[in-house]
């Protein structure tokens, strides 16, 4: 591998004392920038640490399942535009970093931040599969004396009961063989520094795990807040996205109980919004997208109440968001009865399928949802989103491989409804309005306020904007 004047050779001989216990070696190391870190996971959260440990002059070893991933990332080329796409490419002109499938380099390694997906499964229970196998790769592999933080969201207790029990079965003895830590992502996607400026909450299961694991990150992020435990770190990083979760659910069903007394949620919204104290804005939408909204109120409720305890409105919200797609289904259906159409045989365009504006990130994005409701009621579906050209059919089940429509005028005119699904800043919704139909907006883009381009939900679009109907939903 290739290497700057600026890299570092984790092993190289360095001059910590010879009767260093393994803690204060690791902490030497790290200061020296000596260590290898291993990053399992090289998706929305490990490529970001990765380029943070990498810029901090560490080796990083990436480690992922994905070979077509690997091999892009060790030819430069990244995954996932919305990190910059010169990002794998700048990794790689370094010569820190390499990514392999092969889990027998992590012997290399001195470190490992575990970044590996934690989903629901079919009963919406966590789903620790992939934390498991990596667990049991780092308990076969990893050097003595190293340290292992896991980054998943997961439900408190999982570092502690899960992942330390796995490293000790293989001979590894916690806070001395072998150290472990819990430190959440805290992403954004669009945004390209989060690992750098987001303070990084981290909690050990010992003292010394912490310990180890704060010195890492302090040499590669702005700010680490140490916490009381891992058993913290993990419980804040759920309160941080149920807390999300619980205010969009409110929102969502607020706007269905406004619509049924006659007033419109977006002039709701924008009044409430003055109050300077005491109130922040939150907007309805087709439902929630990301990896970690729509799943962590269902890790929360089922750990609270495998301990006995109850957790009904945080449940409750993730049932409220999950079921808007349903809702907004139906919404359309009702708007093309108005003109004398139903579902069956219609021509329905998606405008959208990232989980959220101006980022290709599709992940539990509503908008496979919709889709795959609206075709099983016997509509024609396609979709158009400016950043993602392509659906795999791996995206969500029941969703088939397709790509993206030009947003033409023909298309536009000859389609039965359109569904705004996201907010794309690079889609012409004006435009839009001026030739379709029907709009469904789902996010308040096309709404009665000030400018040209805003229509009147529910009451026809003003002067000038083309025959058609706005709907808000």
């Amino acid at each position: 591998m290739s290497s700057d004047s600026t890299s570092v050779d984790s092993t190289s001989v360095d001059d910590a004392p010879a009767d260093a216990s393994p803690r204060e070696l690791l902490l030497h190391r790290i200061e020296q920038r000596s260590v290898c870190v291993a990053v399992l996971g090289l998706g929305h959260v490990g490529l970001p640490i990765t380029a943070a440990m990498v810029d901090a002059g560490f080796r990083v070893l990436g480690v992922d399942v994905d070979a077509a991933r690997v091999a892009a990332l060790n030819a430069g080329a990244t995954p996932l535009r919305h990190l910059g796409e010169d990002l794998a490419r700048r990794l790689r002109d370094t010569g820190r970093f390499e990514a392999t499938t092969d889990t027998a380099r992590l012997a290399e390694a001195d470190a490992a931040l575990v970044c590996v997906p934690t989903p629901l499964d079919a009963e919406r229970q966590p789903d620790l599969g992939a934390v498991r196998a990596t667990a049991g790769d780092l308990a076969r592999h990893l050097r003595p004396g190293g340290l292992v933080v896991l980054s998943s969201t997961t439900w408190p207790g999982t570092t502690r009961s899960v992942l330390v029990p796995m490293l000790e079965a293989a001979g590894r003895r916690c806070g001395t063989d072998v150290f472990v830590a819990f430190s959440p992502e805290r992403a954004d996607p669009g945004r390209h520094d989060d690992a750098v400026t987001i303070p990084r909450l981290v909690g050990g299961v010992d003292e010394a795990s912490g310990e180890i694991a704060c010195a890492l990150y302090r040499a590669a992020v702005r700010e680490v807040v140490p916490v009381a435990s891992a058993d913290v770190a993990e419980a804040a990083k759920l309160l941080e996205n149920c807390y999300r979760a619980v205010n969009i659910a409110m929102v969502n069903e607020l706007k269905l109980a406004f619509e049924a007394l006659g007033v419109d949620v977006w002039d709701v919204l924008d009044a409430a919004s003055t109050k300077p104290f005491g109130f922040q804005r939150f907007e309805p939408g087709p439902g929630l997208g990301g990896h970690c909204i729509p799943v962590d109120p269902f890790y929360l409720a089922w750990a609270a109440e495998r301990a006995g305890a109850s957790a009904r409105l945080v449940r409750l919200a993730g049932e409220i968001n999950q079921e808007m797609p349903e809702r907004i289904v139906e919404r359309v259906g009702a708007a093309l009865a108005e003109d004398d159409r139903t579902l069956e045989g219609a021509s329905v365009l998606v405008l959208g399928v990232a989980y959220k504006p101006d980022i290709d990130d599709v992940r539990g994005s509503p908008s496979f949802a919709l889709i795959h409701l609206l075709e099983q009621a016997g509509a024609k579906v396609d979709y158009h989103d400016p950043h993602v050209p392509r659906l795999t059919g791996r995206e969500h089940e029941g969703v088939a491989v397709r790509a993206s429509v030009e947003l033409d005028d023909a298309r536009l005119a000859a389609c039965d409804a359109v569904l705004v699904a996201t907010a794309h800043a690079a889609v012409d919704h004006a435009r839009v309005a001026r030739i379709a139909r029907l709009i469904v907006d789902t996010r308040g883009v096309l709404r009665g306020g000030s400018g040209p381009e805003h229509g009147s939900p529910e009451r026809g679009r003003p002067d000038g904007l083309g025959p058609g109907r706005i709907v808000s939903a």
